[in-house]
């Protein structure tokens, strides 16, 4: 698998990837429908990215890092294909966010999640995140968890 920048061509993908992994677990909120209808707008035009797994030339799954504040990018809008979840699809992906960060020198990444994604958050844990306090304006009405990973002091 390959791991590409956004390409507008793939952005369905991004949206589709997404809608499902979320109607599977929880719902789609409305603020995740205006991010993945609007990708660009949302992410790609404020200094933020967005990866897929290709494999094939088809997407196999997908990421964002969406800028919060200078320095500080929320990992988000992970989804991998139904078929090749279990293949370490999240994992590569996981792992090109986060040496794509520490070669931008990126003070931290954060992301949201919920408790009961037991596997997610074990595999968050897995790769260096620790818990922090949530705030009470998350944009996410599902999140009960916030985690963050430490970059670059």
């Amino acid at each position: 698998m390959n791991i590409i920048p956004y390409r507008k061509e793939f952005a369905p993908a991004f949206k589709d990837l997404n809608i499902e992994w979320l109607e599977t677990y929880f719902y789609v909120e409305p603020y995740d429908l205006e991010v993945l209808s609007n990708p660009e707008t949302h992410i790609i035009d404020k200094g933020g990215h967005i990866f897929f797994g290709i494999e094939r030339n088809v997407v196999c799954g997908t990421v964002a890092l969406m800028p919060v504040i200078p320095g500080v990018f929320e990992l988000t809008k992970m989804a991998v294909v139904p078929k090749t979840r279990g293949k370490g699809i999240g994992q590569q992906l996981m792992n090109h966010c986060i040496q794509f960060a520490k070669e931008r020198l990126m003070k931290k990444i954060i992301l949201y999640s919920n408790t009961r994604l037991e596997n997610a958050i074990y595999i968050y844990r897995k790769w260096g995140f620790k818990e922090i306090d949530l705030e009470s304006t998350s944009s996410y009405e599902r999140a009960d968890i916030k985690m963050e990973l430490i970059i670059c002091a």
